[in-house]
């Protein structure tokens, strides 16, 4: 069938080379069947536009009989006048789609076009309204994207200030922390000087430094004695 289906649609033209397997045959197949369903569709409607062609034709063959024969009237008998209105009758009829030029099928014609273009103007105004909507919200976004932009430059400027002082308390931190370490060294030589020179273990600053905090817990200790002595102080 396929085969068949393919000779019919190029004619006299080679087939195409194509891999023949059950999947590309079952391709081929389903598009064959849509295709020919399409072809069954369109000689369908070609034959509905014979006969609607051949009942016009029909139909107009008996107007002119009446028209003419009848009553006498062809297009080289109507005056100039009549043959226009005839004209505007007829585009009129054709733009507006009626089924004939009775007043009944123009009004009908005419209130159907009016609704619909109301509801066209409804339509519009309503997007309109949220064309205007949607131009509010992009402004205010657009708005609020350059303040952001505003704020985040002006936070990589404040970054990199603090940044910049950052790298300088650093710089003091190390030099104050090597100009330390210098005055270490240097009160540890200086005490190893005086020591040599007999100076008194306990008078070293380390020696001073662990008195001076044994004075504090001292101190500290005596504080609520002297304040239980205080109130004998007040006895008779």
């Amino acid at each position: 069938q396929v085969t068949l289906w393919l000779k019919k649609i190029y004619g006299d033209a080679p087939i195409p080379q194509y891999e023949v397997n059950e999947r590309t045959v079952d391709i081929l197949h389903g598009v064959m069947e849509c295709n020919e369903e399409r072809d069954r569709d369109v000689t369908l409607l070609i034959e509905d536009m014979k006969d609607q062609t051949a009942k016009y034709e029909a139909e107009t063959e008996y107007w002119q009989y009446i028209l003419g024969e009848r009553l006498g009237l062809s297009e080289d008998s109507l005056s100039q006048e009549a043959t226009a209105d005839l004209t505007d009758l007829v585009e009129s009829a054709m733009e507006l789609e009626v089924e004939d030029t009775s007043l009944t099928s123009f009004f009908c014609a005419i209130s159907d076009m009016t609704s619909e273009l109301y509801k066209t103007k409804s339509k519009n105004e309503e997007m309109e309204l949220k064309l205007k909507t949607l131009t509010k919200k992009l402004t205010s976004a657009l708005r609020m994207e350059k303040h952001l932009e505003e704020d985040i430059k002006k936070l990589k400027e404040s970054q990199e200030a603090e940044k910049a002082k950052a790298e300088i308390r650093s710089k003091n931190l190390k030099f104050l922390e090597d100009k330390s370490k210098d005055l270490k060294i240097k009160i540890k030589e200086a005490e190893g000087e005086l020591l040599d020179m007999g100076l008194d273990q306990s008078l070293t600053h380390e020696a001073l430094v662990k008195s001076s905090e044994e004075l504090a817990a001292l101190k500290k200790e005596i504080e609520p004695l002297k304040r239980e002595l205080k109130s004998y102080h007040d006895l008779p």
